[in-house]
Order: structure tokens, then sequence, then C-alpha cells
């Protein structure tokens, strides 16, 4: 092994990284080593060299993000060490000072506290390119650098490390990036859970407890308590969406794997807490109320003279074997009485911190028994609690079918009178489903099913494990009130003559720009059923709506979309207060800034002031789960972002003069809105735009990358409409252009200052000076176009069969890209693209050589693999050293959809 001198504390990671990978690269293929230096492109190598030539390049861009992000903890403990928490951008330190020192008092904190509820969300979105394999290999990475960056290890154990690392390398070379087969979910779902064992169960306590020293330090002389607010969720198993491969079987597998994976983590706990209380009743006095408890738990387990013997005269000890057989009962694997609650098990540990309180141990339970308890009170024995997603078409056609046995006549249509009435009329009188399962279509009899793992799962008296129900595509009250119809068919009413309630949320999702502007309607009239309104009284009286970022972005582009989101939730929260319903958004966002994925801090500060309210979600998708939750300091800062986020904006939004509602800000976003989705219209039907999209993008041969167990498109249909967002973004980014991200914003820009003048000009730079919302939209677009290459998406453009389109398209395309970035400039103040964002500038900067090559190199592969032209399979090895191109381009982005 080629010899290196110690890591110290001080030197650049990168640079180690980059020495330990250009060796293994020697070792193995000698000539690929002057691609990694840059002294020859990789569209310059031999056929035989690509396949290598692409692998060493995707390691060396995953090393990169893995050496960035530990940078990025370094430095946040540097700024700690220098100034205090405080100093971290983020924290709940910095937050709490900054409220503190804007004079709010400690009871509005205290009732923010209270009623606050972040809920990340867990989707299987086919956005992770990555093996989990090579997922695992990441994490040993990161661990043996942290491990490095301390300063006492002797120069032979820091050599090893060294060696250890360079190992690890080596194994990323020998495991290969593709994916064999498809991911089944069954291994969506236990790649997801995998992220709650390693990082998100061990990190939710020490979120709390960050809180907790953040408010002691800043209201001192108040006692302010910090709830456990976080409260996960996930569609891994319940998203049907689309997917022919998640079935009730499914769901109910994934329900009973999420119970299963806390189950076992209060297991391992316990037992530790059985090794380490070793408290004496021969040393302190035990309280007589602690013994009582005792005798209580003692008598649960069937055992106690066993487990008195073995840990004789030490009571806490004890209790806690008293409370693992309880715990291994719920396996099967003692005879002990199992937990039926999760707030059984709660309050004993709750009897077991009070204890150790009262004997002056209040540091043994803040470190051992109250982060348990934590755990409880967020992951009660579910894990998260599983959200079931279905599209309206299917729920309508369902139902459609029901009502036509019932009725022995053809259902009315949806979206008629007559449809309206029938949906009403089975709701007000209770009807039950009087329909032969056996005699039904497929699909009908596997939502009705679902329907019966909905049921079972919540009559458990936990409650909890089932989320809600989501209707994607929602386009009325009447698609809500079906998914009501069902849950009552289903046995989910508790009364029978349509009196009482639905025990299911149902949640809508407005995706599209048109149901963006219609949600308000919608929600008014679904809330003004009676059965609903009483069913949403019982879950507290809040009605939860999900928004769409992806498909209204696919809809109307950038800015229509955040604009038309933005109006959306403001006008959403004024019907709140007109049906005295409390009102909560789940937000949709996905990993590039297309689909929403702008920084976690800033996209929450820039919400519409008083729409949070201390209560939100927010879905992780794909690989913006394994970026935030891989390793555990990342994950803790990641949950830190979003919690201080979500609290400082219910605190602070309705005073804060960047929110504030500008009729004259607003004017203007509304013109812009118009002109940008005119002219992002006006290309999406420009002829032959179909043609340009699939040719002049790898979208096609994105279905041969095994990256989720998701089909790319609903229903099998071959027309942009019904392409999901996620392969539309993923297709656009491969090529460069990155249309999703900015086009038809520059023409608005433009049109605003021709009509305008110099008064519109200025009232532009007024925006992006006063107002959070379209500074926001403009760093974004600034840090897309930096990213956007319309030379290299020339490249792509000549893939087009009919050079008139190709040209045409491309043509207008780079036209808009030039235009938007004249305009941005003016609007920033003159600065260059990206400048105010030197970190993101610095990064790319350093692999755009390498990414330019990898472009040149995927055109290359494209019209190798196209020329077959379907006659016979393409060559085996150009078809790799494509799907290699593929997810180089997304590594070296951070993103792919």
């Amino acid at each position: 092994m080629e010899e290196f001198r110690p890591l110290s504390f001080r030197e650049d990671v990168r640079s180690l990284l980059f020495r330990l990978l250009l060796s293994v690269v020697s070792e193995r293929e000698p000539a690929l080593a002057a691609v990694l230096t840059g002294a020859v492109p990789l569209d310059a190598l031999p056929e035989e060299q690509r396949i290598g030539a692409l692998q060493a390049t995707g390691i060396w861009f995953q090393l990169v993000t893995i050496a960035n992000e530990l940078l990025a903890m370094r430095s946040r403990r540097e700024l700690e060490q220098m100034g205090g928490a405080d100093e971290v951008v983020g924290s709940f330190s910095k937050v709490v000072g900054e409220i503190a020192a804007a004079g709010y008092p400690a009871e509005d904190i205290q009732a923010t506290l209270d009623n606050l509820c972040v809920g990340p969300t867990m989707t299987a979105h086919p956005t992770e390119a990555k093996r989990v394999t090579v997922l695992e290999i990441h994490r040993r990475i990161y661990r043996k650098l942290t491990e490095l960056e301390q300063r006492r290890w002797a120069p032979r154990e820091r050599d090893q490390h060294i060696s250890d690392l360079q190992s690890e390398i080596e194994l990323l070379w020998m495991s290969g990036e593709l994916r064999l087969e498809r991911p089944s979910v069954e291994r969506e779902i236990a790649w997801g859970l995998h992220f709650f064992r390693e990082v998100i169960f061990e990190a939710t306590p020490k979120l709390y407890t960050a809180a907790q020293e953040a408010l002691a330090r800043h209201y001192p002389e108040y006692d302010l308590k910090v709830p456990s607010f976080m409260r996960y969720a996930s569609w891994i198993g319940g998203d049907r969406d689309g997917n022919p491969n998640v079935t009730a079987q499914i769901t109910d597998y994934a329900l009973n794997e999420c119970r299963q994976a806390i189950i076992g983590w209060y297991i391992q706990q316990v037992r530790r807490l059985v090794t380490v209380l070793s408290v004496s009743a021969n040393v302190v006095d035990i309280p007589d109320d602690f013994g009582k408890a005792l005798a209580r738990a003692l008598h649960r387990t069937g055992c106690a003279s066993e487990i008195v013997a073995r840990n004789p005269d030490e009571p806490l000890r004890q209790f806690a074997a008293a409370m693992l057989a309880r715990l291994q009962a719920m396996c099967g694997e003692a005879s002990a009485k199992p937990y039926a609650r999760a707030d059984a098990f709660r309050a004993d540990l709750r009897d077991l911190e009070n204890v150790l309180v009262q004997l002056g141990g209040n540091r043994a339970a803040g470190r051992f028994v109250r982060p348990l308890r934590q755990q409880v009170e967020s992951f009660g024995f579910r894990t998260v609690s599983l959200d079931i997603r279905q599209n309206s078409t299917v729920v309508n056609r369902v139902l459609a079918e029901l009502f036509r046995d019932a009725d022995g006549t053809e259902a009315p249509a949806p979206d008629t009178p007559q449809w309206t009435a029938r949906i009403r009329s089975a709701l007000h009188s209770g009807e039950q489903l009087s329909a032969d399962r056996t005699s039904l279509s497929d699909e009908a009899q596997e939502l009705l099913d679902l329907f019966d793992v909905i049921r079972e799962a919540s009559s458990d008296p936990n409650g909890g494990a089932i989320g809600a129900f989501i209707l994607s595509m929602t386009r009325s009250s009447d698609d809500l009130l079906a998914v009501y119809v069902l849950a009552q068919y289903a046995g989910l009413a508790p009364t029978l003559d349509g009196s009482g309630t639905i025990n299911l949320r149902v949640v809508p999702l407005f995706e599209t720009i048109a149901d963006l502007r219609a949600a308000p309607e919608i929600l008014d009239q679904l809330l003004g059923v009676s059965i609903v309104r009483r069913s949403v009284r019982d879950f507290g009286n809040r009605q939860e709506v999900m928004l769409g970022y992806s498909d209204s972005n696919k809809d109307g582009g950038f800015l229509a979309s955040n604009w038309e989101l933005n109006k959306a939730q403001r006008r959403i929260t004024a019907l709140s207060q007109k049906r005295n319903v409390k009102i909560s958004f789940f937000h949709g966002r996905g990993g590039s800034v297309s689909r929403g994925g702008a920084p976690t801090g800033r996209a929450i500060a820039a919400q519409p002031a008083g729409t949070i309210g201390g209560v939100m979600r927010v879905t992780e998708q794909g690989e913006v789960v394994s970026s935030k939750f891989a390793n555990r300091g990342t994950g803790l800062y990641q949950l830190e972002i979003l919690a201080a986020s979500v609290f400082a904006h219910s605190v602070k939004s309705r005073n804060e003069l960047e929110l504030r509602d500008t009729p004259e800000f607003s004017e203007a976003l509304e013109a812009l809105t118009g002109m940008s989705q005119a002219s992002y219209s006006g290309l999406i039907r420009e002829p032959g735009f179909i043609d340009y999209f699939n040719q002049a993008s790898p979208v096609e041969e994105l279905s041969l990358l095994k990256i989720g167990s998701r089909p790319a498109r609903r229903f099998g249909a071959r027309d942009i409409a019904d392409l999901r967002a996620i392969p539309w973004v993923f297709a656009w980014s491969q090529n460069r252009h990155l249309i999703t991200n900015w086009y038809g914003i520059g023409s608005a820009l433009n049109s605003f200052v021709n009509v305008r003048g110099e008064v519109g000009l200025d009232l532009l730079r007024q925006m992006f000076e006063r107002s959070r919302f379209f500074r926001l939209i403009v760093d974004e677009v600034d840090k897309g176009l930096y990213q956007s290459d319309m030379d290299i998406g020339h490249l792509y453009a000549g893939l087009v069969q009919d050079h008139e389109v190709g040209e045409r398209i491309y043509g207008k395309i780079a036209a808009e890209c030039a235009l938007t970035r004249k305009m941005i400039s003016q609007i920033n103040g003159g600065l260059e693209l990206s400048e105010r964002f030197p970190a993101f500038k610095r990064h790319f900067d350093r692999i755009r050589p390498q990414m330019d090559s990898i472009h040149r190199l995927q055109v290359q592969l494209l019209r190798e693999v196209r020329a077959r032209d379907g006659n016979s399979a393409s060559p085996k090895r150009a078809v790799n050293a494509l799907l290699l191109s593929i997810n180089c381009i997304s590594a070296g982005l951070g993103w792919t959809g």
C-alpha cells in the first residue's frame, strides 16, 4: 500500500480521499488514473475503458459528497467551540436566541411548544440511484473519517485507520453501483427502517435535549417544558398510486415490520437498563410508592421470584427486567403479560425515571431512561404512521363498480350532479356494502382488501399505526367523499345510520395548478358535509391538506407552481377560520429544487405568515433520506433544522416584515406568474416538443435503471401529462437543460420591466430585498442556472432525429436561459451567478470538468444504444456504461428527481 502521511485535524479530507481512490484505481486499472487527474476526458477513452472510468468518477463524486458532509459537521463544531451553540445556523439555540432577543414572552413560547408537531414522512420515491450496499459503505467511510479526526491516535493507529479507509474504497470499486434487479417493496420497507434503527431512533431524544438546553439558556427564569413533538410517518408500503406492487398484503406486512422494528429497539434499550441500573437498596432508601409499582410490575411477568433472585436488593434492575420480560412477550419470547398499549410502557418508564430523580440520580435518569421514554412518546409501538395513498381515478372507478352492483343499474358518471347526489345519499343513510366481493373486479377486491387492513390496524388500542388516506389528483369534494363512502362500506363507521363518524383521516393532495386554485372551494364543500365535520372533530378538529410541488411545477413551471402554492396556503388558512377547523399542511417536497427541494430552513421561513401554526409535515423522498439520515451527526442536524424552523415560523411569522402581504408585491407576482406560465406552456405546446424531450434526454432509458419498485408512468400512457414528475425532472437534469428550475421566468421578468420600465425594475429589486418568498425564488433560479449548461445541452439536442425540431426547440431554451441569467443579474445587484452561494459554487466548479466529459460520453452512448433501433438487444457493455453515466451525473448534481 502507498505510504500516506497521517491525517491531521486540518488536512483537507478531499485530498486524502482522492489519493486513496487514485491508489485503488492505479492498482487495478492504471490507465484510468489519468481520467481521475483530469489529464484525459472520459469521452476520449476507448470503448473497453468507459465502464471503469465512469465507475471511478462516480466513486469520486460520492467521496466528495461524504467529505463535504464531514467538513460541514466540522464547521458547525468549530463555530460552536468559538462562539457557542447560538452561532450554528438552524440550531434551536440560535432560533430561540433570536426569539428571546425580539422580546417574545415565555407564555407564547410554551403555547407554541404545546402545539408543536413536526412530521418527517419517509417515501421510497424512485430517486435513489445508489444501492443500499453502497450506502452502507458510505456510512462506514464517514465514520472512519470522524475517527481519524480524533487527535490522540498513535502514528501506527492512524496508518491503520487510513488502511481501513482504503479497504472501504476497494469495496466500493468491487461492489458496483448498478442494481441487478428492481427492488421489491419489501426491500424498500427494510431500506426505510434502516435509517430509523441507525439514526432516527437515537437522534430524536437528542433533538429534544437540544431544544430544552436552548430554552434554559435564553429563558433561564422560566421552567419551559419541551414535549415529544416529533411524529414520523411513512409511505413505504402504503403508497399504491400507480404502483401495482403495493397490495393490501404488502401494507399489512409494512405495518408489522414497523411495529417489530420499534419493539426490537425497545428490547435493546431495556436490556441496557438491566445492565446499568445497579442501584442497591442497601445503599439508598427506595421510596414506598416505587416499591408498590415494582410489585405490580413483577406480578405481570409471571416469573417474579426468578427476577428477584437474579437481582437481589437491586429494585431498579428488577423493575427493568420486568419491563424487558413484557416486551419480549410481545414478540413471543417470554410468558409475561405483554404490553397492550405503549402508554403502559411509558408509564413504567416514567416510574423508573421519577425514582432515579428522587434518589438524586437526575443525570442517570437523563442519560438512560428519559431518552427511552421520549422515544416511546414519539414512536409508540408503530415506529411511523403509515399513510395510504391512492389516485382519485381508481377510487372513483371502484366506487362506481360498487354502486352499479348495489343499484342494479349503471352508476352515474363522476363529476355529474347525479354522482354527487348518490355519494351524499350513501353517506347520509349509512349505506352498507352488499356486494359479493368474488364477483367484483380485481381492482375493486384489492381496494376493499386494503380497507380491511386499515380497519384492523385502526382497531389497535394504541392507534396511530395508520396515518392518513391521501387522495392524489384530488379534483373535487366528491373525490374525497368517495373515500369516506368506501371507508363506511369497510366498517370504519361505528354507527350504521350515517349519524356518527368515519374513523379515517382523509387528506386531499392538490397537485396541479388548476387544483391548487380550486382547493379552497373543494375544502369548503367537503367541510360542509356533516359526517365529515364530525369525523374531523374526532381527529382534533384538524383537517390536513397535502400540497404537491412536483406536478404543479410540471404543470405550470417553477414560478407559477410556487406562487400558486403560496396563495393556496393563505386562502385555505382563511377558510379554516370560516369553518372553525384547524388546517395543517403536508408539503410534498422532493430532492431537486424543481420538486420543492430548497434548503429546509429557508423554505420553511418563506412560507406565508400564520400558515404553519406549530404543525407541519414534509416528505423526505428517495435520495434525500440517505443524504440526510445516513449518519448520526448529520441526521440530528437535519432534524434540528426542520423542527427549529417550524418552531420559529410558528412563533414569529405574523410579525415578520419579510412575510407581510404587500399588495404591490402580490400584484407583481400575479403578473409575473401569468407571463412565466404562458412562456412555459408555449414551450410545452411547441410542435415537436414531446419528440425533443424523448430524444434529447435519456428519459426512456431511465426505465432501465432499477431505482424503485414503481413504474415511471401512472397508467401506462405515453404522453407528458401522464409522466410522473420524478422522471420529468430527472431527464431535464441529465441533459443539463434544467428547464424545470427556471424556464419562463426570464421572459416574465423581461416583459415586466419592458412594460413598467425602471419603476418596474426598482420594484423587483425591492421585492428581492424585502420579500423572503421572492428572494428564495430568485436564489434557487440562480443556482439552477449555474448548473445548467447550454453548450452541453446542444449536444443532447443533436440527438433529435428531426434536425429542424431539435434546433428550433433548443434555440428557444437557450435564448430563455440567456435572458433569465441577464434578468436575475439585474435584480440581485449585478452579481455573477451563485456568487451569493460560494460553497455551492466551489463544489460544482470542482466537478464541472468531469461532469462535462460524462455528458459528452453519455451522448455518444445514447447514440450507440439507440442505433439498434429495437431490432436487436443493445450491447450490454454500452447499456451498462449508459446507466453508469446516469448515476454519475446524479451523484454530481446531488439529486436525481
